[in-house]
């Protein structure tokens, strides 16, 4: 059975995705997150990382509808993201780990400075605050990644984390 509070914080993920707060998820919200974070690394929209970039965000946003647009309307409210991570994710976090994925290897890529694959703690940090995690949680949550202390963090580390983050319990 699952939790009240589990809801709660399922529930609390959604601002994550509504970028623009007018309270459901869209392809907008998904294109306002890549914009933001390509402005904040200085990356230029039409660059391969930039593209990248877009695609990987028109991929995520194509897989959520997927799991949680229940009636089409391409537009993920409260309740259809609740609900879709809920019985479609909480089971299955690898499957919401492969739908990120493209996402966050090109959001990698844009916060790598010196082309290693890896973004330094601090880069993972301004990420993860242009995707909506607050300031503390954000360096935090970057510092955590590191898991093997070298100031890097990489898609292995991120990608788990991240599915964990939004479809685990505890």
């Amino acid at each position: 059975m699952v939790s009240s509070e589990y809801e709660r914080r399922i529930a609390g993920r959604f601002a994550t995705f509504d970028q623009d707060g007018n309270g459901y998820i869209d392809r907008e919200d998904f294109n306002v997150a890549a914009k933001a974070l390509l402005a904040e690394f200085g990356t230029a929209a039409r660059s391969d990382k930039g593209q990248a970039l877009y695609v990987g965000a028109e991929a995520f946003w194509q897989g959520m509808a997927g799991i949680a647009d229940r009636d089409g309307d391409q537009r993920i409210t409260r309740d259809e993201f609740v609900n879709g991570a809920l019985k479609r994710l909480r089971d299955n976090p690898d499957r919401f780990a492969e739908i990120a994925r493209p996402f966050l290897h090109a959001a990698l890529a844009v916060a790598d400075q010196d082309g290693d694959g890896r973004a330094t703690v601090e880069d993972t940090a301004r990420v993860l605050r242009i995707l909506g995690v607050g300031e503390d949680i954000a360096q935090t949550a970057a510092a955590t990644l590191d898991t093997d202390g070298d100031g890097k963090v990489g898609e292995a580390e991120i990608v788990p984390a991240f599915a964990r983050y939004f479809t685990v319990p505890e």
